[in-house]
């Protein structure tokens, strides 16, 4: 697996890619470029990753179940190595984790799941149940549902926790979602912050306008937002 530094010190962000893209598509798209001037002073350090999407929620030819086992082991490739990396190159106590489109859902997901090793969280134009057929975005496991995919879809485990150790950590995070106003994943946003607010989980969902969900739009959000 390959992954991108940018900076030498600052808050440490872990950035995930876009649906099915790669570790230097931020770079390509000048998103990494609207951030050079805090980059480049020290205030912010971005460490971004590759990603599995394309062998586990698109591939088409494993059954759903493999599907979402690829994804575990992603997860466990970035809880053991990624993140000793971050904290190995940054010395701040806490991390932060953000994502564009398929990345804003790693980034919502990972931090819903490990509230305690991130301070902020920030999703742009996320998809957050990736169960649902939403226009021309189909079911990514094709009706099949197991605990698994349960347990990594936020809208559907945050509505049912309890544990109130695990609440207080998310509660104790700041949270920022981003949605275009035509955006196709509007509904779920809208959907996703209810379930926060029911839990008493304070975040922030700012709605842009049009569709918001291209590079262009990304690259001052993460002005905004990171």
């Amino acid at each position: 697996m390959e992954l991108l530094v940018f900076g030498h010190r600052g808050r440490a962000v872990l950035f995930f890619p876009t649906r099915m893209a790669r570790f230097y598509d931020y770079e390509n798209w000048g998103i990494i470029d609207a951030l050079k001037d805090r980059i480049n002073n020290g205030e912010l350090q971005l460490f971004c990753v590759d990603s599995v999407d394309v062998e586990s929620f698109y591939n088409q030819y494993e059954h759903p179940s493999q599907r979402i086992n690829r994804h575990l082991q992603y997860e466990q490739y970035i809880l053991r190595e990624v993140i000793p990396l971050m904290h190995s190159k940054n010395n701040g106590n806490r991390l932060e984790v953000a994502g564009c489109s398929m990345g804003a859902y790693h980034a919502i997901n990972l931090a819903m799941k490990y509230p305690y090793l991130f301070h902020k969280v920030i999703g742009m134009s996320g998809r957050y149940d990736l169960s649902q057929n939403i226009q021309y975005f189909k079911d990514l496991f094709d009706g099949y549902h197991n605990e698994n995919i349960y347990f990594n879809t936020p809208v559907q485990f945050i509505a049912n926790m309890h544990d109130e150790h695990i609440l207080n950590n998310i509660r104790n995070m700041e949270i920022v979602m981003a949605i275009g106003q035509t955006d196709s994943f509007l509904s779920g946003n809208q959907e996703f912050s209810r379930v926060l607010w029911s839990k008493g989980i304070a975040h922030h969902l700012y709605v842009w306008d049009k569709d918001a969900h291209r590079p262009r739009y990304w690259r001052r959000m993460v002005q905004f937002y990171l």
